[in-house]
């Protein structure tokens, strides 16, 4: 159903020096182009099982070393156009979480760059599946759960000096009305505003909910844009198209928020999920306009599932369920992965690719691509990789794909020294 409901925004205003507005705009990873599957290539796929053998290798990066280096990270990276990998990671530095840049070091490795140590204090503390954005003028923007002057947590901006970044907090949560806990990554809108969610999930019992931030003479506005009346199932995340519509997942609905074309917000709840899936992840739309998410449990097995949401002529938006992850316990299980996490990502040709936190030849999870039927048919899902924790393990977030077909991201444990890697894998 397509229902539509009111809500009033919530605003704050808090002074910030050096904050103020400028022109924004997005760095996104390196667009997603892969050939198209031939008719006859994918007749051969359905011929055969659904999990054929890996045949990708993967090659890690970098080995997380922890101490007052980063630690498990747990967000999607970041690329820019000198070829420089960039994220967050939960623990680590001054042990409450780092941002961090990786520089290929000419002969083959990479090199560590420690941006910033968060240090629980005002700059807050432990960015969970906080990715980082760019402006057009190279500074980051982020989240951390924690911290900040109230303890809520805070949004964060990173700028580049000769040798060093300055972090300065733009908002810090106060755990009222405005919100709690903000999880995930920021996006931005042409405007210059920055959107994000907040509270629910593993660490806070408040409400979840929508918040835009919008520079206004060297201070930043919160207004809370949408709120939620349960305290369960808030995605780390939200995606905005090209008209400018808000989606996220709130309070166990899939929500969409539309401009009202007086500085407010229209929502409406597109889907209700039946159920606790414990974790919902950021929905992603694709170049159609359909909105695809995951769920870490839930399915007909109960231990994930990918769903696709499709918006009809009378503008209503129906869903289904693409497919379903088995659990190990369930007979005839074969290495499948579960506990899905992460964004997804599309390639040109339709095919859906992320990851899952367990599952796998190791149970260390896996990287899965979902195949795109032909006509009418299902989707078939393929294990492109299982991790085996001495080449990373658990997965907390999902991939970003380049114009090659190569995949990197990242995984929160395993590795050489226990605390993650950025990895890479190639068809």
């Amino acid at each position: 159903m397509h229902c539509t409901a009111t809500n009033l925004g919530t605003k704050r205003r808090v002074n910030i020096s050096n904050a103020g507005p400028r022109f924004y705009s997005t760095k996104p990873a390196a667009s997603a182009i892969r050939c198209a599957l031939t008719a006859a290539a994918l007749a051969a796929l359905l011929a055969i099982a659904a999990r054929p053998a890996e045949a990708q290798t993967e090659t890690v990066l970098y080995n997380f070393a922890g101490g007052n280096n980063a630690a498990n990270p747990e967000s999607l990276l970041t690329s820019d156009s000198a070829g420089n990998f960039y994220g967050t990671t939960l623990h680590g530095g001054l042990g409450y979480g780092t941002v961090f840049k990786l520089s290929p070091n000419g002969t083959g490795g990479w090199n560590e760059t420690v941006l910033h140590r968060f240090t629980g204090g005002t700059d807050g503390e432990y960015p969970q599946h906080s990715n980082v954005i760019f402006d057009s003028l190279g500074n980051l923007y982020g989240t951390a759960a924690g911290g900040g002057r109230y303890g809520g947590g805070v949004v964060f901006e990173l700028r580049p000096a000769a040798t060093s970044w300055t972090e300065t907090t733009l908002y810090a949560f106060t755990g009222g009305t405005d919100g709690v806990a903000p999880r995930g990554g920021l996006i931005m809108s042409p405007a210059g505003n920055l959107y994000g969610t907040f509270g629910g999930g593993r660490y806070t019992a408040h409400f979840g909910g929508v918040f835009e931030l919008s520079p206004s003479g060297g201070n930043w506005v919160e207004n809370v844009i949408y709120s939620g009346s349960t305290s369960n199932l808030t995605a780390p995340g939200v995606t905005m198209d090209a008209m400018g519509n808000i989606f996220g997942v709130v309070s166990s609905k899939v929500v969409e928020l539309s401009p009202n074309g007086s500085g407010g917000w229209n929502p409406a709840v597109l889907l209700t999920f039946t159920s606790n899936l414990a974790e919902v992840d950021t929905p992603k739309l694709d170049q159609a306009g359909k909105l695809y998410g995951m769920t870490a449990l839930g399915g007909a097995h109960g231990c994930g599932k990918v769903y696709q949401l499709k918006k009809g002529n009378t503008g209503t938006w129906t869903g289904k369920n693409l497919y379903s992850f088995q659990c190990p316990s369930q007979s005839g299980y074969n290495g499948d992965g579960y506990y899905p996490l992460g964004s997804l990502v599309f390639d040109a040709a339709g095919n859906i690719y992320g990851t899952t936190n367990k599952g796998g030849a190791s149970n260390e999870g896996t990287i899965f691509e979902l195949v795109a039927p032909v006509g009418t048919g299902s989707y078939i899902e393929k294990i492109l990789w299982s991790f085996n924790g001495a080449k990373g393990g658990s997965p907390s977030d999902g991939l970003i794909l380049d114009s090659a077909g190569h995949f990197y991201g990242t995984t929160s444990y395993g590795g050489s020294h226990g605390y993650g890697v950025v990895f890479e894998v190639r068809p």
